[in-house]
């Protein structure tokens, strides 16, 4: 009795499924985005001041940062010619 040849495994070339991995991280920034700038509200009102507003910026400016660099990796998709 012998066995079945082992099935091959199938495996996407890397630049393609870090680009797929990088639109999905892409669709996400959104939703991180909404709750990281959420969480002010869950401080108490005494922190609701400068410490906040600044709290709120940095997030502002690391999600612009973010969506930046995945722009940049996903954009460097060169077409493939027949």
């Amino acid at each position: 009795m012998t066995s079945p040849a082992p099935k091959q495994a199938t495996f996407l070339a890397k630049d393609t499924y870090r680009k797929r991995r990088m639109r999905d991280l892409a669709r996400a920034v959104p939703v991180i985005g909404v709750v990281l700038l959420a969480i002010p509200m869950l401080w108490s009102e005494a922190a609701l001041n400068s410490g906040a507003t600044v709290y709120i910026f940095v997030v502002w400016v690391l999600l612009i940062l973010l969506a930046a660099a995945i722009s940049r990796v996903v954009s460097t998709d060169t077409p493939k010619t027949p």
